[in-house]
Parts: structure tokens; sequence; C-alpha cells
């Protein structure tokens, strides 16, 4: 006779709910038991880590861990808007709110947390919100529509995050911290400081030290303004409370279950509460005297659950609580012993002002380990530093190049093949550089995928997957299997080496490339690919014969599409000059078309809102006026940011502004394998941020310094000096050579700060080559800058020009002359923008004149 299955009930469905499921699953418990899971929302679990991307267009679908709303076995039941009420012990049953009792072998209490919102006078208030679930940030969406200022009581993570929202909204966004400093919890002093510098200069207003005193609503009711202590009231028509959470545990606390000192489940070793038959894992657990409030120890807590119940022991000691976020457009990095609260520990730190970096390294006394570490601004060298924080591993003999910027000889670093064995590469899942040795090793893994599979890691957030990459191809290559550098399936190739060889063939098109060098038809990798080499070797229309085809959705119709489908129109502004004249045209242009307009950190203008059958109406009046493609949808140059430089700045030392418009028509239109961005400063102030370009210029007495490789982004990079004290000859000689060495040599999609990493011998080795020649192929490189120079021609004046061209610029292929009627717009500040989810919005019909096909 079989034995008797018993039950399993899981209380709460949120990540960690979620989590002990899949762990639950992933041993077979489905065998001897059945699992329900009573989830209080009315969604299944989602993603909270990414909770803010939904004011970014992600859907409640985009963010769902359980997009299907069940779990493949039918032994797991999962039940929504399943409200508990109580737990009784002697019985092993729960009650839900509709009054009907389950009951429990084993209970897992997966209950989370619950913001805490402080007893302020005036709390009650319409459009007061807590950050917390996709209803609350659908409730703050709403209320912003009619709000010009918001407010976020709280500069810890989550509050940043809610600044961030309010500030993507259109709203005036303050920021009120009752600490000294941003993120108090993550950074020290110096850290906060520079992170508070960062957000400022985004225009959110920074109130450190600031108590607040009441909350005051208008006659309605709403939220009208925010009292702080000694200061000045804040006007405000939205607020978000982001003042910390508190366990959920009001249901142990009912049923006589042991509790924390501050609240939480007390739970031993194997996540067992001081009831043998109910186990509690994540923001409601209690281990060693701690509430963890981040997602990884409770994955961590919900396999150690799951792992006891299934018989085994998987013991939780603790967890890392290191942390990197993008908060505000800004890197932000905790690890280890951040605050150097080990006896004698050294610190060792780097700030840079004028960047906006900041770097600290705890080391031990004698200066031989690492403990632990913060990075604001520049976190890119958190993945090798953080494995370090605690491990048996001695540092370089100058720990401090582990943080300072790169310079000649390159910076100092350990790859994986200095990380120990025990270090922790995933911290979401707590997975070991061993672990992942042992995959590729002994488990077959020979890919990324395939590590994912097997370990988990690189399944949470996704932060860990480049030192996943590197981790994978240094145990190939020291087992002796050669690591495929094959641009895809179709072409057994890189980048690089189908660079040359459409060099030294002379092939025009991708279908000789493919017929002599591939396999099968192409796909989306190689084509974009092939069509990239083929226009930065031969300079011909993107548009023209088969390469037509070849394009992604941007260079398909020479313009970046939208969120809401329409495009957006960037002309060339070289160097950010342009005539009143040509802003007038610019302006009537938008005016006349209905387009929104905004000035771009790169010093043009972007024209936003164009349906695709407009673009060359637009550009038809646009070329009249003198302008040309600015390239903004295409991997080639974007733009050469200037200041006004010596023509106009007492301190300019150079003529910034000139040297600017020469680079930029230069090199307008070169395709590379990834955009391009430059900049020229004037002088030492650096006001064009030219280090942060992948090619800046800096202006001194003597002539220009050149640095390489610098980019922003998701990771920024300072520029590293190439040159110094250049003439305009020179200067220009040596971007030449540098640039097409890049558009020859790098990775597809690789930009130039990553691509200059992985050269062998870093910026040394590329003065050598490019400075001193020592691969003997500069003049080649001039040759082919001077041949693109030469052949440039305006894309989108051609395209005007050319009725086949011009034949794809419609929103509907059988009805060329309708416009999309889902492409609906609201007033916002005087301007049009896109309507969003549940908005009703108008079909605006911008006739404009009529284009006569095949003139300019």
């Amino acid at each position: 006779m079989a034995p008797a299955r018993r039950s399993l009930v899981v209380l709460g469905h949120g990540m960690v709910g979620h989590k002990f499921v899949s762990a639950a699953l992933d041993r077979g418990l489905t065998a001897g038991w059945d699992i329900t899971v009573l989830g209080e929302e009315s969604r299944p679990a989602y993603d909270r880590v990414a909770l803010s991307t939904v004011f970014a267009g992600s859907s409640a679908e985009d963010l769902s861990l359980l997009p299907d709303g069940h779990y493949p076995d039918p032994a797991v039941t999962l039940e929504l808007r399943a409200q508990v009420t109580g737990i009784d012990r002697a019985a092993r049953s729960v009650t839900l709110a509709d009054g009907r009792v389950v009951a429990y072998d084993v209970l897992v209490l997966a209950t989370g947390s619950y913001p805490f919102v402080p007893p302020v006078p005036g709390r009650e208030a319409e459009n007061c919100f807590v950050y917390r679930t996709i209803d609350d940030l659908d409730a703050i969406r709403a209320a912003a529509a009619d709000a010009t200022a918001g407010a976020v009581i709280g500069g810890g993570l989550l509050g940043l995050e809610a600044a961030n929202a309010l500030l993507n909204l259109g709203l005036t966004t303050h920021v009120v911290e009752m600490a000294p400093r941003l993120m108090p919890l993550q950074v020290d002093e110096a850290g906060g400081a520079m992170l508070a510098r960062h957000v400022r200069s985004l225009g959110v207003q920074v109130h450190l030290g600031a108590s607040t005193e009441a909350i005051v609503a208008d006659e309605r009711g709403r939220v009208a303004q925010l009292l702080l202590k000694d200061r000045e009231p804040l006007d405000i028509g939205v607020l978000v409370f982001s003042a910390g959470i508190r366990p959920r545990d009001e249901l142990a606390r009912a049923c006589g279950l042991d509790l924390g000192e501050r609240g939480g489940v007390v739970v031993d070793e194997h996540c067992r509460t001081s009831d043998a038959s109910i186990y509690a894992v994540g923001e409601v657990a209690c281990a060693g005297g701690r509430v963890y409030g981040l997602v990884a120890p409770g994955y961590s807590q919900a396999e150690t659950a799951a792992e006891a119940i299934a018989g085994g022991a998987r013991p939780f000691h603790g967890a890392d609580m290191s942390t990197k976020l993008k908060l505000l457009g800004v890197d932000v990095a905790s690890f280890g012993d951040a605050f150097a609260t080990t006896p004698d520990a050294l610190e060792l730190t780097y700030a840079d002002p004028i960047t906006q970096v900041y770097k600290k390294l705890v080391v031990s006394a004698d200066g031989t380990r690492l403990l632990g570490g913060i990075l604001v601004g520049d976190a890119s060298a958190y993945l090798t530093l953080r494995p370090l924080a605690g491990a048996d591993i001695p540092l370089p003999p100058n720990p401090e190049n582990l943080i300072l910027p790169a310079r000649e000889g390159g910076a100092v670093g350990i790859g994986p093949a200095g990380l120990p064995d025990e270090a922790t590469i995933c911290s979401c899942e707590n997975v070991s550089k061993g672990e992942i040795v042992h995959a590729v090793a002994d488990g077959g893994c020979t890919s990324v995928p395939d590590i994912k599979g097997c370990t988990k890691a690189g399944t949470g957030c996704g932060s860990c997957v480049p030192l996943l990459k590197t981790l994978l191809e240094h145990e190939l290559t020291k087992a002796g299997v050669t690591v495929s550098k094959a641009l895809c399936e179709h072409f057994a190739y890189s980048r690089a080496e189908l660079f040359d060889i459409v060099k030294v063939t002379g092939a025009r098109s991708f279908s000789d490339v493919l017929s002599s060098h591939g396999t099968g038809r192409g796909c989306d990798i190689c084509k974009p690919v092939m069509a990239s080499i083929l226009a930065s070797r031969h300079n011909e229309h993107v548009l023209d014969g088969e390469r037509g085809s070849l394009q992604d959705t941007n260079d398909h119709l020479l313009a970046n599409m939208q969120r809401n489908g329409t495009y957006s129109v960037v002309p060339r502004m070289p160097g950010g000059e342009v005539t009143p004249d040509g802003l007038i045209a610019v302006g009537q242009v938008a005016k006349e078309f209905g387009l929104y307009t905004k000035v771009t950190g790169g010093q043009r203008i972007d024209l936003f809102g164009a349906r695709a059958e407009q673009l060359p109406l637009i550009w038809k009046q646009l070329i009249d006026a003198g302008f040309e493609s600015g390239h903004a949808y295409g991997k080639s140059l974007r733009t050469v940011k200037s200041c006004v430089g010596s023509t106009w700045c007492r301190f300019g030392v150079q003529d910034s502004v000139g040297m600017a418009v020469a680079l930029e028509l230069r090199y307008r239109g070169l395709r590379a394998p990834h955009k391009l961005k430059s900049g020229v400063s004037g002088c030492a102030r650096e006001c064009a941020e030219a280090r942060g370009k992948d090619f800046g210029i800096i202006a001194t007495e003597k002539g220009w310094n050149l640095y390489v490789g610098g980019n922003g982004g998701a990771t920024p990079k300072h520029a590293i000096e190439l040159a110094r004290d250049l003439d305009d000859e020179t200067l220009i000689r040596y971007i030449d050579r540098f640039l097409m060495f890049y558009i020859r040599t790098a990775d597809r999609l690789q930009r130039t700060a990553p691509w200059l990493e992985a050269l062998d011998g870093g910026i040394d080795y590329l003065k050598e080559v490019l400075v001193e020649d020592s691969l003997g192929i500069c003049a080649d490189l001039e040759a082919d800058m001077a041949k693109h120079v030469a052949s440039y021609a305006d894309e989108w004046a051609a395209t005007i020009a050319d009725p086949e061209k011009l034949k794809r610029f419609v929103s509907f292929v059988n009805a060329p002359n309708t416009p999309d009627p889902t492409i609906t717009f609201v007033d916002e500040r005087g301007q049009i923008r896109p309507t969003r989810e549940g908005e009703n919005g108008e079909l605006r019909i911008v006739a404009g004149p009529t284009l006569k096909v095949g003139a300019v």
C-alpha cells in the first residue's frame, strides 16, 4: 500500500515563496507531498527587484516569475487573493478570510514584509503612497498626472528608486532623509556625499538630516505640503513613504511562535521555527538574530528549508549582504566590511569630484587581504572585488591600484584564475567559483546558458553574467578546449575576421560573403554585422540593394523607433553649433508636424513623435534648411560635444568648437561595431566631459591631449590618455588610426571601453600600434579613413532623391496613406507625449506638405 500523501502549505507567493516552491520541485518533493501556495496578491510572484522598470514600459507579464499563472506539476496548487487570518498549531491548519480551513503537515511562512509608514500627522491624506507592489506604482503614476512636484521620505535604496520614478514622471522631486547622508546602511559619509552630488546634478532636491513634522492636505483631502522641522515646507502633490520595512509576522505572533527582539520569526540554521512543523523564509524570518531585507538571503533560506523538508541538510549561516545597484543612473556598490568594523582595518580611498567617482577598499592591518569596499559612480570593479572580500587570498603588492583609474601600464586586476574556489560568484543563488569550475570541468557545460541551467548562477539579477563568461572561457582554455569566437551559427569567424575577409576579397554584398565563407541564410546577428562591415568598407548607402533588408529596426527607416511606434528625427549640429536661422527652421518643422522637441546631452535637438510616412516630409524640409542626418539611429558617430573654448571663454586655451566641428564633419556617417561619441574641451576644466567619451580631446597650452576608450551608459569608463600636446594635424591622424583600428578589430556590439580592456597589453599596446606603428599598418588605417571622408554622402538626402527607397516609409504596406490609429498622444507641459496604459489620447494627424518624389 502506497504511503499517504502529506500536505505542505506555503503562505505567501512573493519572490522567496516562489523560490521555495521551485526548490521543492527540484528536490522531487511532490512525489510524496501535495503543495498548496496561498498568495494574498492578485498576481503570481513577480520580480520586485525590477519593479521600477514598470515606469520604463515593463508590464506585469514582463516581471512575472510564473507567466503561465500555474506550476507545471499538478501536485502544486496556487491560490491568489487568498488571505490567511490565523494558524492553529494544535490542529495543524490555517484559516482563510472566506472561512475555509486548510490542513498542513508542514507549513512554510513566506509572508515577507510590509513598508513602514512613520507616524507622521496627516499621513492618511490622499496621494500618500508606499513603494511595494505593481498596484502601488500604478496608483503613483495616476496621481502624478495631476501633480507638479513630489517627495520621497527615505533616502535608502528603495527611496532613491522611488525618487527616480517621480523624476521620470515629470515631477519636481524631493528626497527627505533623516540621516546625514543618502543610503546610510550601504555607504559611508564620503560615498554618501558623492552620491548626493550625483543625485542633485539630475535635478533632485536632497534634504539630509531632515525630520518630517506633518503632512498638510488641501480642501480635497489630497497631500499639498510636507512640513519639515526648522526648514521651509515643500509644496507637493505626491508623497511616497520609503522608510524601511517590517516583517509580516502577525500570524506567527498570534499563534505563539518565538519572535526576534525587533520582530521576525526566529528560525534555526535549517529555517525551522520554534514549532518543528513550521518553517520561515525570507523577510519574515529572523535568522541568527537578524532579518535580511534582500532577495539573495531569502533565496538561500528557501533552498535551506526545502532541503530540510526533503530530509537533507543545507544549513543557513548568514548571507552575503553585498549590493550593486544603479540608482538614478548612478552605479552604487557596497560589499563585505564596508564600514571597516574589523579591528585595525585600513581604508584606501579614491575620490574624483570632477567625474563624481568615489571608491574605498577596506583591507587588513597588513594590507594583504580585502575585507570590503564601497564604490560610487563607477562600480565596474565590483564583480572581481566582491568575491575577494573576506577570502584568504593575497592582494597585489599595491592594492590601491585596484581602484585607481587605469593609466600607463594598465590597471591592476585579479582575473578568474586568482579567485579562490570558495569565492561567491552569484550572490543571488549563492554559487561559488568552485561550483562553476566543476560544472565546466565535470558537468559538460560549454556555454553560459549551460552554466545557468546547471548551477542557476546568473538567473537572478544577472549582474554576474560577464564574470561567468570570463570564467567559462578561462576554464575551457585551461582544459585545452578551443573557445569558439564564431559570430553565429552561419559564420565560423569573429567580426574582426569577417572584416578582414571583406577587405581582402573586396566583397560588396552579404550574399557574396555568405556563399564563400558561411552557411545557411543568415540571421538577426550576422546580417546587421555584415551590413555594418560593408558600410565601413565601401561607405555605400545602407538601404541600397540587399543591404536594406539586412538592417535592424532603426537603420531600416533611418530613425530611432520610440516606445509608441513613432520615430525620432535628429538633424546633425556639428559641435553643438547652430545658427539662429537653423533653430527657427527646426522649430518650424516641429510646429508644422506637431513634434515633441528636446535638447539632448549631445548638444543637438531631438524631434519626437513622427510617424513612418512623415519621415521623408520632415527630412525634406530640414535638408532644404541646410541640415543633414545626425545618424542617431546607427552604430556610427553620434556627436562631438564641445564647450565654447578660447573663442568665448576666458579660461579657454584652444578653439574647441572649431575642432569639434571639424571632427564631426570628418567622421560623420562612419559605421562602427557600436555607437561612437566624442567631446572637445577647451581647457582642463573639462566642460565638454571629453573623458567620458569614446575619444575625447582636452586642450592644453601646447596643443591637444587625446584620450580613448571612455564611455557613459550602464558601465561608465574614464577614457585613458593616448597622446598629449598634439598639434591639429597629428591629433586628427591619431584619431583616424584609432577609429579604423577599432572598427577592424572590435567584436560585435563592443564599445571602445571594453574593446580596449580586452586588448592584450591595453593602452601600452595601443600606443605601440597607433603612435609607434609597431604593426606597420598606420598608413593603411589612414588611407581607409581618407576613403571614408572622400566618399561620404548624406543618407537622408540620397533617400529623398530615390523613389525606390521612399517606398518603405509607410505605416501600412497595403494602405500607404493611412496613419496608424493606435498611435495617440496627450498634452503635457505644452508638448505632446505618448499615451500611457489606461489613458485616453488623441490621434494627431498632421498632413504636412506633399513630397515630390525624386526631388531634393
